[in-house]
């Protein structure tokens, strides 16, 4: 289906206002889920990065590789262990992290953009010390899991400057040189609140926050982050969206305009979001 002249004309005009709003404001996408695997949705992704950096916003992109890392490991005869849903990181687990985020997927996301007619740099949370690490203080011992204490935005500071949209991986290191694995989440949550972003993008399978988890009518569209730990208490947070939503209250309360839980799963999700007035997923702040 064509689509017509007039109907070009009301987006272009649409996305004007949010174009200035955005203007040299820093966004920064958790990108992960099924549209770091399915292609379309990966090259969609990429050319979203690129247009939004041609437009004159200050694009950070921070990403996870949890099946790769999976597929990696099989490889090496060395099977996965997950406590409680979270990763365990021994010692030659996390080196193997380091080879597959800070190697393999980083650099072939930094091509693509290439590709897409994008500048992209890679970076790591050890490169410049970007990152200050300490082990994961939880329940279960998870090995060589991580925490971001502070980030030091520098490194991103000055591929900003430059025109590059910087591509994290979340490998960090320790000042004892110690490798660890880092939340993809918990990282962007920290790196968009170190740089004061407007807006944190986690994208993700899911279509947002659901009233009702199976049906996806119920979609949330906005909440305010005083409202969470109510929502905690009826169950409507609960499960593996609970640490996702608190990296988002946690990125709003240290200063990011907004925060938003994506579907990566609709393409272009990324423009729709911040260039239309009905955006989608699930808005805090």
């Amino acid at each position: 289906m064509e689509i017509s002249n007039e109907i070009k004309t009301q987006v272009l005009v649409q996305a004007l206002p949010y174009i200035q709003k955005y203007y040299n404001k820093v966004v920064v996408i958790k990108y992960g889920g099924n549209a770091m695997i399915n292609e379309d949705l990966k090259n969609a992704v990429m050319s979203d990065l690129v247009l939004l950096s041609l437009v004159g916003i200050k694009v950070v992109l921070v990403h996870g590789g949890g099946p790769e890392i999976t597929e990696m490991l099989k490889r090496v005869g060395k099977e996965s262990k997950f406590v409680n849903g979270l990763r365990y990181t021994d010692q030659e687990t996390a080196e193997i992290v380091q080879m597959v985020l800070a190697g393999k997927i980083n650099k072939s996301l930094v091509s693509l953009l290439h590709q897409h007619q994008g500048k992209a740099m890679g970076l790591c949370g050890i490169d410049g010390a970007m990152f200050q690490v300490e082990k994961h203080k939880g329940e279960s011992d998870l090995g060589f899991v991580g925490d971001v204490t502070a980030v030091d935005t520098a490194p991103i500071q000055v591929a900003l400057q430059n025109g590059y949209i910087p591509v994290i991986s979340t490998v960090g290191a320790d000042d004892e040189g110690n490798i660890y694995n880092i939340n993809a989440d918990t990282a962007a949550a920290q790196i968009a609140a170190s740089l004061h972003a407007e807006n944190l993008i986690l994208m993700t399978d899911i279509k947002g926050l659901l009233r009702d988890k199976d049906d996806e009518s119920t979609l949330i569209p906005f909440v305010q982050v005083s409202e969470v730990p109510s929502l905690v208490r009826q169950g409507i947070i609960s499960g593996g969206m609970i640490p996702k939503i608190e990296c988002c209250v946690e990125s709003v309360r240290r200063g990011v305009k907004r925060a938003v839980i994506l579907d990566g799963r609709i393409a272009h999700s990324i423009l729709i979001e911040i260039f239309s007035d009905e955006g989608i997923g699930t808005m805090f702040c």
